[in-house]
């Protein structure tokens, strides 16, 4: 799978890997539905830090929805 190109099976394996690492208790936030494929990359890029930084704080994670909010539809 080549997460650089922007789909919606991209998407969706996105949010659903995100779901998993991050462990929020609303698993609503990570709807498919609710993202735009124009922003993509700012999904992929969230994406990235959290494999990149692997387990987050509670601090950093509240920041991550945050950011995630942004770019939902």
């Amino acid at each position: 799978m080549d997460l650089h190109k922007a789909s919606t099976a991209n998407m969706e394996f996105i949010l659903g890997e995100l779901t998993k690492q991050l462990d929020v208790a609303n698993h609503g936030l990570f709807d498919p539905n609710d993202y735009d494929l124009n922003k993509y990359n700012d999904l992929k890029s969230l994406y990235d830090m959290v494999i990149k930084t692997g387990k987050l704080s509670p601090m950093e994670t509240q920041a991550f929805i945050s950011e995630l909010k942004k770019i939902r539809k």
